[in-house]
């Protein structure tokens, strides 16, 4: 059947499943929390360290959080007790955590700070492994290529890290006008897409320290970027309040695509790598969360239970959950993807027995 044909799926559960975060960071230019490439749904989050997290935690193994200076591990399983907290690192009252990001591969960890720094942590064995400088503001979106690290700042500038190279860069991306809230690498490590509070989408080769494509349509912050798994090139990204506006661009023959407005500020894509579908969380005014059939954009579901702007999103390393974060100061976890093998299986409306809400 013709995916256009399909009706679609409105639901509106509450997850039972549910992390309380105090004090979540609700700076929409941050970037807080990652997915680590392992067994484990992680996750990094920002808390206040004088509180403690719940612990009713119903879900696999996940690993999250963070404090303005502190940062922390959590493993979350279905055992008793349901959580436990290790503290990875603690930067200091002059310092605070901007960004994280997990290396594709291993345990490594790179952290952005509020002093222009990226640090990277050994989490299995929570030591630093090194610090790297070069920007002299926030460091607030990071993306890892292999063993480049791209790290994007309010200095405007984005740096090209080898960490198998001594230098602390090699290589500064010009061009931004305004500071850097987006960075993502394609899947096949060839293009680096960031985002900026200038309005501005970039797409850079591996080689060029100048966009080789400039899209200036959105017309709020881009901090919203998702690469295509599943057709070379395809590059979806989203604009703030005043935008509202989900975009797709085809970067091989520098193409727009199509727009459709959400109706909301629009904080993070991410597309499923099992079937052609996409989510993304919003803000102002509706705070919703949107699973994306593509190309039609007809809507499957639509989430809601987040009282303020949904900033974080995570996928699980299964391609089937997604982790959020908001204002609320709540995590939630929402099953809303297929496993491969089930890609062809008929559409259910329900609640798995684990306590997470599901579409499927």
């Amino acid at each position: 059947m013709d995916d256009s044909t399909i009706s679609p799926l409105t639901v509106q559960p509450v997850p039972s499943s549910q992390l309380n975060v105090p004090a979540i960071m609700q700076r929409p230019s941050l970037n807080l929390d990652t997915v680590t490439p392992s067994d484990h749904v992680s996750r990094l989050i920002n808390s206040n360290h004088y509180k403690s997290p719940s612990r009713t935690i119903y879900s696999d193994r996940f690993i999250p959080s963070r404090s303005n200076s502190n940062f922390a591990l959590f493993n979350i399983s279905s055992s008793s007790p349901p959580s436990k907290v290790t503290k990875l690192c603690d930067l200091g009252i002059d310092d605070s955590v901007c960004s994280v990001g997990w290396a594709q591969r291993g345990t490594h960890l790179a952290v952005g700070t509020s002093n222009g720094k990226v640090q990277i942590w050994d989490a299995s064995r929570c030591r630093r492994v090194r610090t790297m400088e070069g920007h002299h503001l926030r460091v607030g979106a990071l993306a890892w290529s292999s063993s480049v690290l791209s790290s994007g700042s309010r200095d405007k500038s984005i740096l090209q890290r080898d960490i198998r190279a001594q230098e602390d860069f090699v290589s500064k991306l010009s061009g931004p006008k305004s500071e850097v809230c987006g960075l993502k690498w394609s899947y096949d490590n060839r293009e680096l897409a960031s985002g900026g509070n200038d309005n501005r989408l970039f797409v850079w080769n591996q080689h060029s320290t100048q966009p080789v494509l400039k899209y200036c349509e959105h017309t709020a912050a881009v901090k919203a970027i998702a690469w295509s798994p599943h057709l070379h090139g395809l590059l979806a990204s989203g604009g703030g309040t005043a935008d509202r506006c989900v975009r797709f661009w085809n970067t091989t023959t520098n193409s727009h695509l199509s727009c459709m407005d959400t109706g909301s500020q629009v904080c993070n894509l991410v597309w499923s790598r099992n079937v052609n579908e996409l989510v993304s969380t919003h803000g102002y005014s509706q705070n919703q969360i949107i699973v994306w059939r593509y190309p039609t954009m007809s809507k499957l579901a639509t989430l809601t239970g987040h009282t303020y702007r949904v900033l974080y999103l995570a996928l699980s390393p299964d391609g089937q959950t997604i982790v959020t974060g908001a204002g609320d100061e709540t995590l939630r976890f929402w099953n809303v993807f297929p496993s491969p093998k089930s890609q062809n299986t008929d559409s259910e409306i329900g609640a798995s027995s684990l306590g997470r809400s599901t579409i499927r």
